[in-house]
């Protein structure tokens, strides 16, 4: 029985996937995608995104830890690591993903704060007297 694995990321947020032929059942961090995102259901919709337009919900188990971040960070990087097995598992579902924006890494993090700054950007009030 072959495991395909990847690696997700989304800012500070990583997640290892492993996919291996079954039943379609999800577990994160030991939990279900139900206890683990709990009432989020935007956030259960973009995880299983990438298997439901490959048509691989009900025929692939995900297993997969995350760390760091926060849980739509964690939930992103795990829809990221689920793309990048699937196009392991299966080359052909390079043609389906590609389109749709999945492959790629969105690389968008926080932006750091500057000296003189009391934010990244943003300027001390000003006073004229």
């Amino acid at each position: 029985m072959a495991t395909f694995y990847a690696t997700g990321k989304r800012k500070s947020a990583i997640a290892k996937v492993w996919l291996t032929p079954g039943s379609g059942e999800m577990t994160i961090n030991g939990k279900t995608l139900d206890e683990w995102l709990g009432g989020h259901e935007a956030l259960k919709m973009k995880v299983r995104l990438p298997l439901v337009l490959t048509k691989q919900l009900e025929t692939l188990n995900v297993k997969a830890t995350t760390l760091g971040g926060g849980y739509a960070a964690q939930a992103d990087a795990l829809k990221h690591g689920i793309t990048k097995s699937l196009v392991a598992f299966e080359e052909s579902f390079r043609a389906i993903l590609k389109p749709e924006g999945l492959l790629t890494r969105d690389s968008r993090v926080v932006e750091r704060k500057k000296p003189g700054k009391r934010k990244a950007r943003r300027s001390p009030q000003f006073s004229k007297r």
